[in-house]
């Protein structure tokens, strides 16, 4: 039985995990392994996840930490209480172009992929603007109702993950994967550095916790939501690399769609398992660009709040698509996704945590 009442003003425990899960997801679980492999020998990587889910977990745990100081303040107001007004206004600028950055980001990522997979005839900017107007529309709707479709799109991806990597176990080759432990500690690290880029997504309990039924969950609901994507690489790599092998996959531009190809289902019902894997996988992309549009509108109605909500979606579309037009090719958009990576990793996770401590040190918190 549902106990989910879709006419709450509050999200639940549970809907802030699959919020954080499905945020995360995303573009970036596309690509990964072949970052991964670039940096690390054979099977290795599975290491380098490890250790950038765990730092990736506990960096999130003390963002939603700070949240929970604050459980009755939007962004703004802790960042102002913390650090003062001048600075407040600064830091939620910047994370309206991270958001802005995020968005853009995303539907010409799913323009560069859908033309490669699905729409090879039509141009990449057609379909980039048509999932833009989607993204659009949900915008301009209630935020709540935009945050819950999560709880509908996260099993259905979780389950077409689920049957792909049961139909391709019997393709894993157990030289693919030897030798074992033949990476050095620097190449791991490096695949820390790579992966963490694309992990960025802990920062939304510092917008959301306010939304909360139970805010002193924050901690855990943040946690738990991060937990879900990179076991989802751990998982992924390592039929990858045992399919296709490290070698392989280096030279693989989207080796988790790959994979999805090499799918046979019995019966033969379905004959492009790709073209359902990424088709399913637009919902995941789909709610990350929304509620990083959403969260571009939220930042910027703190600061300019004189501006309507619908006002900021009319200004803000076209300066979106017009920045995810601007890489020429995969090549320069692959570097538009890395320069977005370290902005994120400074912005999301980096000024958070000195603020988190300037808080422990002067004793701040809501109601001081």
């Amino acid at each position: 039985m549902n106990n989910v009442s879709y006419a709450d003003k509050k999200i639940s425990t549970r809907e802030m995990i699959f919020i954080i899960a499905n945020y995360v997801i995303a573009v970036g679980i596309l690509t990964f392994p072949r970052s991964i492999a670039e940096e690390t020998n054979s099977f290795d990587g599975w290491i380098s996840i490890l250790i950038a889910g765990t730092v990736v977990c506990f960096i999130s745990w003390l963002l939603g930490k700070l949240a929970s100081r604050f459980p009755t303040r939007p962004f703004f107001a802790i960042v102002a209480v913390i650090a003062g007004r001048p600075f407040a206004y600064l830091l939620t600028l910047l994370f309206s172009v991270h958001s802005i950055w995020m968005a853009s980001f995303e539907i010409r990522a799913v323009g560069i992929i859908a033309k490669q997979y699905l729409f090879t005839n039509t141009p990449v900017e057609m379909i980039t603007l048509a999932f833009l107007l989607i993204v659009q529309y949900v915008a301009a709707g209630s935020r709540l109702a935009l945050l819950r479709l999560n709880l509908i799109f996260l099993p259905i991806v979780l389950l077409v993950i689920l049957m792909v990597q049961m139909y391709t176990l019997r393709f894993l080759e157990w030289e693919n994967v030897r030798p074992f432990f033949s990476t050095d500690w620097m190449s791991l690290l490096s695949g820390v550095k790579r992966l963490g880029l694309s992990m960025t997504g802990g920062e939304l309990v510092l917008f959301y916790t306010i939304l909360m039924k139970r805010p002193q969950d924050a901690p855990k609901s943040v946690t738990l939501g991060m937990a879900i994507p990179i076991l989802l690489y751990m998982t992924i790599y390592m039929i990858v690399i045992g399919v296709f092998s490290s070698e392989v996959v280096r030279n693989l531009t989207f080796p988790t769609i790959e994979l999805a190809k090499g799918v046979e289902v019995p019966g033969g019902f379905i004959e492009r398992v790709e073209s359902v894997f990424f088709t399913i996988w637009i919902m995941t992309i789909f709610n990350t660009c929304s509620i990083s549009f959403d969260l571009a509108i939220t930042t910027l109605q703190s600061v300019f709040t004189r501006i309507s909500r619908f006002t900021w979606i009319l200004i803000l579309s076209p300066i979106i698509y017009l920045i995810a037009m601007m890489p020429q090719n995969q090549t320069e958009f692959f570097t538009f996704g890395d320069r977005l990576g370290y902005f994120g990793v400074v912005i999301a996770y980096v000024i958070p945590l000195v603020l988190l401590a300037i808080a422990k040190l002067r004793g701040v918190k809501d109601g001081s």
